[in-house]
């Protein structure tokens, strides 16, 4: 393996996730330790670096180009990552300071000192008893964030967010009191796009789906009066507006369920700000004020009570 595959090797070995086993990452432990390519493991070091020496380095003895102003990218992906795994520690300045430097920890340097030798296995075992790996650390916290819920009978985790803390009230507290005995034929996630999607049902009803299209964010079907639910849920965009409407239209048209058009909004603050946008013919529901329904449909519902 050459220099930058080894350090991929040791990045993987070490619990980075992928995302930090990328080449850019390689070549920031590469320029920490002071390898060059024909030097071996044993003689890396730990000077003080700043990200600007970092770039120089592996432009100058591993061929690449990167340019100043990419300097966040090694901070982001690389250096603030291995930091939170404890491969590298900063000297305690400003960040905006021109003297903010990081270096490996004397524990890291050791590890990398022993990589490829008949002590490496030894060196990563006591170094992983002291340090959670990152891929581990993110897992945990992914883990702890996450939200459940159940669909269909069967117990599901939303990741976290607004948007799905609003497709999560929209399955426990709209579904139950405006879409009674309906069953969520489809629902996305912010990180898992698909996490329902009952294709064969959609199919049976007529859905035309490709890949191109843009599913609404819940799909609840009710089949003892054939209708068909298309709820948006809104924290920052994606109303029913006349074009989203036309969309699910096209995407329906041999669909012969009744259609129902929904805007769900976490708080009636979120929805003033689009209600000049919503399309007639459509429903909105609150989730602050889960009770209640405002319908944007002319006479149809107009009356005494």
């Amino acid at each position: 393996m050459d220099k930058v595959q080894e350090a991929r090797k040791f990045l993987e070995l070490v619990g980075m996730p992928k995302a930090q086993q990328a080449d850019i990452c390689c070549y920031v432990i590469l320029a920490m330790a002071g390898m060059k390519p024909d030097m071996s493991w044993k003689e890396a070091s730990n000077h003080w670096i700043r990200i600007h020496d970092i770039i120089q380095f592996c432009n100058v003895f591993y061929d690449t180009t990167y340019a100043e102003n990419s300097r966040e990218t090694f901070r982001k992906q690389a250096l603030h990552r291995f930091r939170t795994a404890a491969l590298v520690e900063d000297n305690g300045m400003a960040t905006n300071s021109p003297n903010y430097k990081y270096r490996l920890t004397e524990e890291t340097l050791k590890l990398l000192g022993a990589f490829g030798s008949a002590e490496w296995q030894k060196s990563l075992d006591r170094f992983l008893m002291y340090h959670d790996r990152l891929i581990d650390i993110y897992a945990s916290k992914k883990k702890m964030t996450m939200m459940p819920v159940k669909i269909n009978g069967a117990d599901f985790q939303f990741s976290a967010g607004k948007h799905n803390e609003l497709q999560k009230a929209i399955i426990e507290e709209f579904s139950p009191r405006f879409a009674p005995d309906s069953e969520c034929l489809y629902v996305g996630d912010t990180i898992k796009k698909d996490l329902v999607k009952n294709i064969v049902k959609l199919t049976e009803l007529g859905f035309e789906i490709t890949l191109h299209d843009k599913m609404p964010d819940v799909i609840l079907y009710r089949e003892d009066q054939d209708w068909i639910y298309f709820v948006e849920s809104v924290t920052s965009a994606g109303p029913m507006d006349p074009k989203r409407i036309y969309e699910i239209t096209e995407m329906t048209r041999n669909v012969t369920a009744g259609k129902i058009f929904i805007t769900a909004f976490l708080d009636f603050k979120t929805y003033k700000r689009f209600a000049e946008s919503l399309a007639w013919e459509t429903e909105v529901w609150i989730a602050e004020m889960p009770e209640h329904m405002i319908h944007l449909n002319g006479d149809k519902f107009l009356g005494p009570r």
